[in-house]
């Protein structure tokens, strides 16, 4: 599922920055960026799965490879301070030590993404993502003669997007409870599973995911509480621990 994302990701792209826009009507161009921005945030969910160890899980290095990939290709993201700061988030969900929450007393929405991407985007990678993505964006223009709408339409619009979709689908809506009535500070959404998927690929069944966290984005459903799985999966051979490997926490699937 992995490899289907990143190829399609990369094969999408460039049908986009070739396309003629002019072309094309107002509800086509929307609905492109509307499927880049899915397909983009699909590149996260990876990143986010090989975190978890789940997309190669008796190959870490594979795994981890494939993460690195994924996050690198969404946005020069370091892998390294992602893996870092999700596993602080699932050690103290909802909590002030929880790099993804508000700061304990502006639960604004806005402010509360701001403060989440902050946590993200320090100086250092700030520096690396501008000039990174600047100097491809330069690349591609004046070197391959991609117009600079097609760029910013289909490749840059559609990170800014996938990072509020994340933000609201994956740690706004599940975490701004006040009173969370379990130890993982989390809600789960009630969409049917079309929509659960559209929004963000079962994210928003987050609950599930704290409970069993070595699940991948895809097997989230089968484990909804409506089905009575509260109680750890029987017969199953997963075992999860953590452990600090090179300055960072990361999940080993034994």
């Amino acid at each position: 599922m992995a490899s289907v994302i990143v190829v399609l990701w990369i094969a999408s792209l460039k049908f986009f920055l070739l396309i003629d826009i002019t072309q094309l009507t107002f509800l086509w161009v929307l609905l492109a960026i509307l499927g880049r921005t899915s397909i983009q945030t699909g590149l996260f969910i990876v990143a986010h799965d090989a975190i978890h160890g789940a997309v190669l899980p008796r190959h870490r290095r594979w795994n981890n490879a494939i993460g690195r990939l994924a996050v690198t290709l969404y946005a020069l993201l370091s892998y390294q301070k992602l893996s870092l700061n999700h596993w602080q988030h699932h050690k103290y969900p909802g909590q002030p030590s929880d790099p993804d929450f508000h700061d304990g007393i502006h639960d604004n929405i806005l402010v509360w993404y701001l403060k989440f991407m902050k946590g993200y985007l320090d100086v250092r990678q700030t520096v690396i993502q501008f000039l990174g993505i600047g100097m491809m964006f330069l690349t591609l223009h004046f070197g391959c003669h991609i117009p600079i709408s097609n760029l910013f339409l289909f490749w840059v619009l559609p990170i800014f997007l996938s990072s509020m979709q994340l933000f609201l689908f994956g740690t706004y809506l599940p975490h701004r409870s006040s009173s969370p009535r379990n130890s993982h500070h989390a809600t789960s959404s009630n969409y049917p599973l079309f929509w659960s998927f559209l929004t963000c690929y079962h994210f928003g069944y987050h609950w599930e995911h704290h409970e069993y966290p070595f699940l991948p984005w895809y097997s989230l459903p089968s484990v909804r509480p409506n089905k009575r799985q509260r109680q750890p999966l029987e017969n199953s051979s997963w075992k999860v621990t953590t452990r600090s490997i090179e300055g960072f926490s990361e999940v080993k699937v034994l």
